[in-house]
């Protein structure tokens, strides 16, 4: 019997893939994530393949890649290089090429197994991405960016998350200082990766704004700090702009 949590369209994927259902009911029934068992999910009209590796894309990073591409071309960075930092599935930067196809993308993840997911998405979407396997605390690149765009860590350790995203990689979902310490390393060595015009755009947690707003304008005092909301009027997203 179909767990009531679970939408019939998903249903009828999971009958259609598998043969013994019980398993699949007892696996659903434990929380455990459907876009896993189906093995893929739709990201902003793309298809993506998902297992345990790599956090499943949400609603609210397609709300960040909407406003990121619309400052993109605001602010004319089409031509740009671009640092997708922490690119998990790979859905940002397909994302970003696909929908503007004159973007260098780079991106970059510690685990190799996210980037074998990820290279199979890019591969799968005929997106052309640069992929590095490196932790962003060693990475030197070769030249500079005029975009960075981050969903990183930021639950803090010690938050209680929703039955289901504990089946998620955690290296993918927690961070120290509050949930803050990915943003901080990142602003605080951004310089050394950034053109002199710049945008950097990050999903953030719904309460850090404020601590994020402060901690963006420590770190770039002359840029344009924005934090935006989400469709659901929640304090989502940080961007830094400077001209």
């Amino acid at each position: 019997m179909k767990p009531s949590h679970i939408r019939e369209a998903d249903w009828r994927l999971l009958k259609a893939k598998y043969k013994d259902m019980d398993k699949v009911i007892k696996k659903l029934n434990q929380k455990y994530p459907v876009q896993y068992l189906i093995g893929n999910v739709n990201f902003y009209g793309y298809i993506l393949n998902v297992n345990r590796h790599v956090l499943i894309p949400r609603f609210e990073t397609e709300t960040l890649l909407e406003k990121t591409m619309q400052y993109i071309q605001q602010y004319h960075f089409e031509n740009s290089n671009v640092l997708d930092i922490g690119t998990g599935s790979g859905c940002i930067a397909i994302v970003l090429k696909k929908e503007i196809p004159t973007l260098k993308i780079t991106a970059i993840d510690i685990s190799s197994s996210a980037l074998r997911v990820a290279r199979k998405n890019a591969k799968k979407n005929k997106a052309e991405i640069h992929f590095i396997h490196k932790d962003m605390k060693k990475y030197k690149p070769m030249n500079k960016y005029s975009v960075i765009i981050s969903n990183p860590p930021y639950i803090d350790l010690s938050e209680e998350i929703d039955p289901q995203t504990k089946y998620e990689p955690s290296i993918a979902l927690y961070a120290k200082n509050n949930g803050l310490a990915y943003y901080e390393y990142i602003l605080s060595h951004a310089y050394s990766l950034l053109e002199e015009k710049f945008l950097m755009a990050f999903e953030i947690g719904e309460n850090q704004g404020e601590d994020l707003q402060k901690m963006a304008l420590e770190y770039f005092p002359q840029a344009s700090i924005r934090i935006e909301k989400d469709l659901a009027h929640k304090n989502r997203y940080l961007f830094i702009i400077h001209e």
